[in-house]
């Protein structure tokens, strides 16, 4: 449940992420066409400024009272296809405003290719929204015009005022789109190493998902994995001392019923007084342990050692012990213990015995493991904590090595440490964790 939470919220991220990223290249893809005609606009705007500025005013004020093809018609439709051509434009041309609805064209100067000369007073294709700014005296500019004769433009005009200062007219400038998609074009080229980026981004944060994923659901089934060995361990080994417990007792009742059927009472007495002793010895531990799951593990662990003929002692702190998981406390621990009790039965019965330690400072848990038996040799100490290493030879197929290994790792992950010292008389592991570090 958990993991399919967790690649809910990683599915999740990435389609958020990916969604920006796609939303962030059409953004600054329109961004760039925008600036694109806003810089054509505003060049073109300067440079109608420029020719109306220089335009002969007076000779135009004589055309606007005559309006016909005379003299002074063709002195300012030259100066405006002198313009034209040095401008690169597709058309410079004049406008009457005198409507907030339609202007009309009045000297025109077009390309040589463009056989039909417009018509003095020629209604013009300037939208309304823009014929009203005129009207208005304000400087204006269109978005891309569809034209069926004259192609696709943009359009920008600026007032032509005389030398008092009135209005007398516009001066029109048509810009091809071809222009606007050109510099468009450029720009998008010239930024195309950051859509490349941004799709790069992108593939690399998939990636990283199913990179993450694939690593998750390792860690998790070797966590599952090393936790079912833990407890398929811890469980053999309850069911192994209930049935020694059994066998034993069954062999104690014999005993007792035949001194009983050969009528050897007093035997029979002492025997039991001694047994009895026994089950005093072997009764549950009496320790005050805030964590039920290292409770029952200690408690098992004393009955395995009490079957292997082991004198155990406890120094066990009253704390719940909550940094660490419950699972993760009976992996250190149970593995400690089993290390220390097959290191034990080495030894003579007389010389066997383990020390359990589970105790708390200021800023770490401590728990320490001590036992006799032969001590760890000095080649092996740096080998110890590596998968599959063991001192002991194979037995029935079982696994060795893992036991220190997963110890090691399990400490890692919260931060702590782990130490063990060996000498002739004991070796003890002893593992620190930090308190307030979690993994």
């Amino acid at each position: 449940m958990k993991n399919k939470k967790l690649k809910s919220i990683f599915l999740l991220s990435i389609l958020i992420v990916v969604m920006f990223m796609i939303v962030n290249i059409f953004s600054s893809y329109f961004n760039i066409k925008k600036t694109a005609v806003n810089s054509v606009v505003n060049q073109n705007i300067e440079a109608a400024k420029s020719i109306a500025a220089s335009m002969d005013t007076e000779t135009y004020k004589l055309f606007l009272r005559n309006p016909v093809k005379n003299e002074y018609y063709y002195e300012v439709k030259g100066y405006l296809e002198d313009a034209r051509e040095k401008n690169g434009a597709l058309h410079v041309y004049t406008l009457l405003v005198n409507n907030p609805n339609v202007s009309r064209a009045m000297i025109v100067a077009m390309s040589d290719e463009e056989k039909e000369e417009f018509p003095i007073g020629g209604i013009c294709t300037v939208p309304e929204e823009q014929v009203r700014m005129a009207y208005f005296g304000k400087i204006f500019s269109t978005n891309i015009i569809s034209d069926p004769i004259y192609g696709d433009y943009l359009t920008v005009g600026v007032p032509i005022k005389d030398k008092s200062d009135e209005i007398i007219g516009y001066l029109g400038i048509d810009i091809s789109a071809d222009i606007v998609n050109n510099i468009s074009d450029k720009a998008l080229r010239s930024s195309i190493s950051s859509f490349v980026f941004n799709g790069l981004f992108v593939i690399l944060m998939v990636a990283a998902f199913f990179v993450l994923q694939n690593w998750y659901s390792r860690e998790l089934k070797k966590e599952i994995g090393d936790t079912e060995d833990t407890y398929q361990t811890e469980l053999q080994s309850l069911v192994s001392s209930v049935q020694s417990l059994r066998h034993d007792y069954s062999n104690h009742i014999q005993v007792v019923h035949g001194l009983l059927r050969l009528g050897q009472t007093d035997k029979a007495l002492e025997y039991l007084s001694i047994l009895a002793k026994e089950i005093h010895m072997i009764k549950s531990i009496a320790l005050d342990v805030n964590n039920p799951g290292l409770s029952v593990l200690l408690q098992t662990k004393k009955l395995a050692a009490q079957n292997h003929q082991i004198h155990i002692e406890f120094e066990v702190v009253q704390d719940s012990y909550s940094t660490l998981t419950t699972t993760d406390l009976i992996k250190i621990l149970s593995n400690l213990i089993d290390n220390a009790i097959d290191a034990t039965t080495e030894l003579p019965e007389q010389k066997r015995k383990m020390k359990i330690v589970c105790k708390v400072d200021a800023k770490h848990y401590i728990f320490e493991v001590a036992n006799t038996g032969n001590p760890i040799r000095e080649k092996d100490k740096d080998l110890i904590f590596k998968s599959g290493y063991s001192t002991k030879k194979e037995q029935h197929g079982k696994l060795r090595g893992q036991g220190l290994f997963i110890v090691k790792e399990t400490v890692s992950r919260y931060g702590g440490e782990i130490a063990i010292t060996s000498d002739n008389n004991q070796t003890i592991a002893r593992v620190t964790i930090p308190i307030n570090k979690g993994i």
